[in-house]
């Protein structure tokens, strides 16, 4: 697995506001949305396979063409990050991966995610996966991932399992799936070695 090679004098805080940086694995690339990303977006997340375990994505192509441009100005603001999910050999990406501020300077972030069924069972998530916790300890400075899915998502939660997330807890009711109210698995990631002054942890994959 490629993994970011950046240092901390490299990578001042927040740098990425004004753009993210390409991120490549063996088998896939990360790399910030474009707007002709919107059609195949829109047609993976409406899958029902995809769509059954999150919140509703924008109704229509021009509607995710909106939020693309909401991510850019969201990561210039320094409140969100969104990549692309392009396996290799492809232009079009096969899902996305996300990261919201949920404390001042990205110190704790929500880890998103979802791929076309397309892709699963090919390994792209857990390279992706990891890429995407490496720049979120080493370059956007987060100490604490957290992610959610909700408990009757096996797939989601093995693939958090997968990539050295550990279960915190049960969230009761905090989301809805197919019109009935189920419960959340909360996981985390923590990195543990800025607690103790040394190299960032890295995701075991």
């Amino acid at each position: 697995m490629a993994v970011l090679k950046l240092t901390s004098a490299e990578a001042p805080p927040f740098a990425w506001r004004q753009g993210l940086p390409v991120l490549r694995g063996r088998a896939v690339t990360l790399r910030e949305l474009l707007r002709a990303d919107a059609r195949p977006l829109y047609a993976a997340f409406h899958t029902p396979e995809v769509a059954r375990f999150m919140w509703p994505p924008p109704p229509t192509i021009k509607a995710f063409e909106s939020f693309i441009q909401w991510t850019w100005s969201e990561r210039a603001a320094g409140r969100y990050i969104a990549y692309a999910v392009v396996p290799r050999g492809r232009r079009d990406p096969a899902g996305l991966f996300e990261l919201r501020q949920l404390q001042p300077g990205f110190f704790r972030a929500e880890l998103g995610f979802a791929i076309a069924p397309s892709a699963w069972g090919t390994g792209i998530f857990t390279e992706a996966a990891g890429l995407v916790v490496d720049f979120a300890f080493h370059v956007a400075r987060v100490h604490r991932i957290e992610a959610r899915a909700a408990t009757l998502n096996r797939r989601g939660n093995a693939a958090l399992r997968k990539i050295g997330a550990r279960r915190e807890g049960v969230l009761r009711s905090a989301f809805v799936c197919d019109g009935e109210y189920v419960d959340q698995n909360l996981w985390a990631i923590v990195d543990e070695g800025s607690e103790s002054g040394g190299p960032a942890s890295h995701v075991g994959i």
